[in-house]
């Protein structure tokens, strides 16, 4: 089994890499106690078969600098492989500044594919690799050394397989000229902003309905404080407060430790110290603001005026199409936005891109009286008026 302890060693790999077409890779990482990932494992295998070419760095070596790697992440030559990907690219992205281009992520592929929606590693090598894959040592502690013989292999068995997978996806995606589809989609995972949580903006994830702007006003500061402080001190926000309690101190609005203290949700580390003092000035900072300066409340939308007969030909136009092109429904449409488009909204996602390109424009068509469905034993016909 090969190990990369060395920067030596790393840079000799990344330099044989940097000739490949491609190479796989996967990380093992720990993110329970912190805020961002901590990176203990990089699984990279190049082309090959089997265990040859497949290769473990570990980052937590001593001395070990992960520059040459970083430095294959932007190589434009060379395709950078994995499954499931965005975990993966937030570790690049937020220790090297990189985002592994250009990019190739087998879950996305195998979806355009007609494997489903998010389908699993363990899926694909199956019925792919026809092969088993142990996961008796999923629940690693990665950041344990030394690592067994048998987590080492679990870690590279993560690479190896990824390589049939790859190219196997890569040719039914040429095939079937669906390369656009991909692109669009992982275009969403190249992009700097998914990985960007900003604090002024952490309060659009609390979940609340119809409360006043005051009150928005401070969940809005107190979600602020709590994102910078699980950032600022790598630590896990739901470690400062969590969200019931968030929403408990909006609503009890608390002036002084002693008030603090009559919170019934929050942890006993919070009512003092650093947090107890950030959380008072944030309930204070909301408190002294002018009502042209809270945040507005999200309105609840009227109900839909679905035409339901529409819906239903919406729905029948749908299974037709996921069934001719092998993609699953509920990835090219959710009855939602079925619903929807029977009721006249058009800025939805099923009607753009390569959604709107399989589905949305016979959709539309539908919708304008161009097109009727016609049933022929067991398959739906599309008819033009």
């Amino acid at each position: 089994m090969k190990i990369i302890t060395t920067t030596e060693a790393l840079a000799a790999l990344c330099d044989e890499a940097a000739n490949e077409p491609y190479v796989t890779l996967d990380t093992e990482f720990l993110r329970e106690r912190t805020y961002y990932a901590k990176l203990c494992l990089v699984q990279m295998a190049l082309p090959g078969k089997g265990p040859d070419r497949a290769y473990i760095i570990d980052p937590l070596a001593e001395g070990l600098s992960l520059d040459p790697l970083l430095a294959l992440m932007r190589n434009p030559a060379v395709v950078k492989v994995f499954h499931a990907a965005r975990q993966d690219l937030e570790i690049f992205f937020v220790d090297g500044g990189v985002i592994p281009n250009p990019l190739f992520d087998t879950q996305i592929a195998a979806m355009v594919c007609g494997f489903g929606e998010q389908v699993g590693y363990e899926t694909l090598v199956k019925k792919i690799c026809r092969a088993p894959l142990d996961k008796a040592s999923r629940f690693t502690d990665w950041s344990q050394r030394p690592l067994t013989e048998a987590q080492l292999r679990y870690a590279l068995d993560d690479v190896t397989h990824l390589r049939q997978i790859y190219e196997h996806l890569k040719r039914d995606i040429e095939k079937s000229g669906r390369a656009g589809w991909v692109a669009e989609e992982i275009a969403t995972l190249t992009s700097p902003e998914t990985y960007i949580t900003r604090p002024d903006e952490a309060w659009h994830k609390i979940r609340t309905r119809g409360q006043s702007g005051r009150f928005m006003a401070i969940v809005r500061e107190l979600a602020r404080f709590r994102e910078d402080y699980a950032q600022t001190r790598n630590v896990p926000r739901s470690r400062v407060f969590k969200d019931d309690a968030l929403l408990e101190l909006a609503s009890t609005k608390p002036d002084s430790v002693d008030a603090l203290g009559r919170s019934r949700l929050l942890l006993r580390e919070a009512r003092r110290g650093e947090i107890a003092d950030g959380i008072l000035e944030a309930v204070q900072v909301a408190q002294a603001m002018k009502p042209e300066d809270w945040p507005k409340p999200e309105k609840d939308e009227a109900p839909l005026q679905v035409n339901p007969a529409l819906a239903d030909l919406l729905r029948v136009l749908l299974k037709a199409k996921a069934d001719e092109s092998g993609v699953a429904q509920r990835l090219i449409a959710p009855t939602s936005e079925l619903d929807a488009i029977a009721a006249g909204k058009r800025d939805l996602p099923c009607l753009k891109g390569w959604r709107g390109t399989l589905f949305g424009a016979d959709a539309l068509r539908l919708c304008n009286g161009e097109l009727a469905l016609a049933a022929k034993g067991q398959q739906v016909r599309l008819i033009e008026l």
